[in-house]
């Protein structure tokens, strides 16, 4: 496959009180994917959306919806999120009692399965499901909240997902305090999706904001080869 780099902004850092406009503000910036943040306060510590957002904001873009379901139980609302217009479901390891079986779900639904790993994930949880995914979603940050810090010692864990994946038509994204200076850091190691809230939205400027995260990450990839 090829790995051109993805950009994905995540409307957890949009101005929640105009979000459609928000949304079309960055596909027309040139973002790839629009990266939705789903947090329910079980799974982790915050509350953001449901299915009737993301609903409402299907009609602002085509882009594709890149749904990161932060829940538990998560597959009790699978069908809900198709139903809204999401094109990828990524679900964590920990999210549910039997991960192979949320994945078939998701795609039975029409949708693209993905799995995400916290920071204490080891990349071992993933091993027999890779050939049920269309991404594997590394978390950089502890999920809940934006504006973290980057937690560089995720990059070894990136590495070794590359190297797992090997040739298979698989996406590594990387979540989590993505800006200019960690852009390179995780495409050199191997993502080629990066999700970006504050890194996108800060100033408004988002075109700037995507072009220059593209840039970045590109000089990671020649640094990469």
């Amino acid at each position: 496959m090829t790995h051109d780099i993805i950009i994905a902004p995540s409307i957890l850092s949009a101005d929640f009180a105009k979000l459609g406009e928000e949304v079309r503000a960055v596909d027309e910036a040139g973002a790839d994917w629009i990266h939705i943040d789903i947090m329910d306060g079980h799974f982790v510590p915050n509350i953001t959306m449901g299915p009737d957002v993301v609903k409402a904001i299907r009609p602002h873009t085509k882009k594709p919806f890149d749904v990161h379901l932060m829940i538990a139980p998560c597959d009790p609302f699978v069908a809900a999120f198709a139903e809204a217009g999401a094109d990828m479901v990524t679900v964590h390891v920990a999210a549910g009692p039997h991960l192979d079986r949320s994945l078939q779900l998701i795609r039975s639904l029409g949708m693209k399965p993905g799995v995400s790993l916290t920071p204490s994930t080891p990349e071992s949880a993933i091993a027999y499901v890779l050939d049920k995914v269309d991404h594997v979603l590394v978390m950089t940050v502890n999920p809940g909240f934006g504006g973290q810090t980057f937690i560089p010692e995720q990059l070894r864990k990136i590495r070794a997902i590359r190297e797992m994946i090997g040739r298979r038509p698989i996406h590594l994204e990387v979540d989590g305090g993505i800006h200019l200076e960690t852009a390179p850091l995780v495409v050199e190691a191997g993502a080629n999706a990066l999700v970006s809230g504050s890194g996108v939205f800060d100033g408004g400027r988002y075109a700037e904001n995507i072009a220059a995260l593209r840039n970045a990450a590109l000089a990671g990839r020649t640094a990469r080869v």
